[in-house]
């Protein structure tokens, strides 16, 4: 029996059995390899840690399964598929499970020389990547991005991938800041954002950042974030709050003319599909662009599902990137 893991009720997980579903023409089996717990959604949808009346009430039902980062080895193509070999290595934005029967047009192939740890960070680095499209970085911009968890840290590349020339990455967790500055921050600020303001000002050369991105998902974030752009500068909203209603505008929006831009993984559009942006960020990993090294700090069997979830709900700050490791069979 194939085996996934599911909340079955508020800050409840566990490991369940499931019929393996049919191969069916267009699609592919993919037996996972690993796949990259995201804490932040994650955290939410398992504590439900947001107000009614929000997307994640309508998203999150039980029995509810989270995940959407997975990397797997083809085992069965379905009729009508041409271009994958079977063992080859692919990811798929699918639930934390042993295997899942995807659409083969919403599965990318992995080059060879991309690790199944590495290639696990596309979903996020995606996410990252809307912060750059919507927030139009410029080759030799100044970004702020305020919160280096996993999102933000893969934000922050990205800033450093289009040419930035400051990037300065804003936490209270100096481990955190340390994986920053490895993926090419140019400068890191260790304090609540409210009193970085004067040494991300500093940092970005005496003036303040063109664009700031708050990847927090920690509402009065928002409010202390608007301070601190340039005027008609941008305001870009990554990290996805569960609480919108303690968001608020100050007189910062108004007086100085800024641009509020909101960034969500699902905002494909053009060129820019996910297809397409898989490919990009595997590219700048061959080519020594984008570094992600050092970004997992755990990784469990999903048999410890209960530990992992745990670490989520209690210890974030000492942790990265999870990831569960289903190689061994679960």
């Amino acid at each position: 029996m194939a085996k996934r893991i599911v909340f079955p009720a508020k800050e409840q997980v566990e490991l369940e059995e499931f019929a393996s579903e049919p191969i069916r023409p267009g699609a592919l089996r993919l037996k996972t390899e690993v796949s990259l717990l995201s804490t932040g959604t994650e955290g939410i949808c398992f504590g439900h840690l947001f107000e009614p009346g929000t997307h994640w009430e309508d998203w999150v039902k039980h029995p509810f399964y989270p995940g959407y980062s997975t990397v797997a080895r083809v085992v069965e193509v379905g009729g009508g598929v041409a271009g994958w070999q079977l063992g080859q290595l692919a990811v798929a934005r699918t639930p934390h499970a042993s295997e899942a029967v995807v659409d083969a047009a919403k599965v990318s192939p992995v080059p060879e020389g991309i690790e199944s740890e590495t290639a696990a960070w596309f979903a996020l680095a995606l996410i990252g990547f809307m912060g750059a499209k919507n927030g139009c970085y410029r080759l030799g911009d100044s970004i702020a991005f305020v919160g280096a968890g996993p999102v933000g840290q893969v934000a922050l590349r990205w800033g450093v991938a289009c040419g930035a020339r400051h990037v300065v990455a804003v936490d209270t967790v100096p481990g955190r800041l340390a994986m920053a500055k490895q993926g090419g921050a140019t400068a890191t600020v260790c304090a609540p954002i409210a009193e970085a303001i004067p040494a991300v000002i500093e940092a970005c050369g005496g003036k303040r950042p063109r664009v700031v991105v708050d990847v927090t998902g920690h509402a009065p974030v928002f409010e202390a974030c608007l301070a601190l752009p340039r005027d008609r500068g941008t305001m870009v909203v990554l990290g996805d709050t569960g609480t919108p209603s303690r968001q608020r505008l100050t007189r910062d929006v108004i007086r100085r003319g800024l641009v509020i831009v909101g960034a969500h993984g699902s905002h494909e559009e053009g060129d820019w599909t996910q297809a397409a942006i898989d490919d990009l960020f595997f590219s700048l990993l061959l080519r020594g662009k984008y570094d992600v090294g050092g970004l997992i700090t755990h990784t469990f069997r999903p048999e410890a599902c209960r530990e992992a979830y745990a670490l989520v709900a209690s210890g974030r700050e000492a942790s990265m990137g999870i990831l569960f490791d289903w190689r061994q069979g679960a």
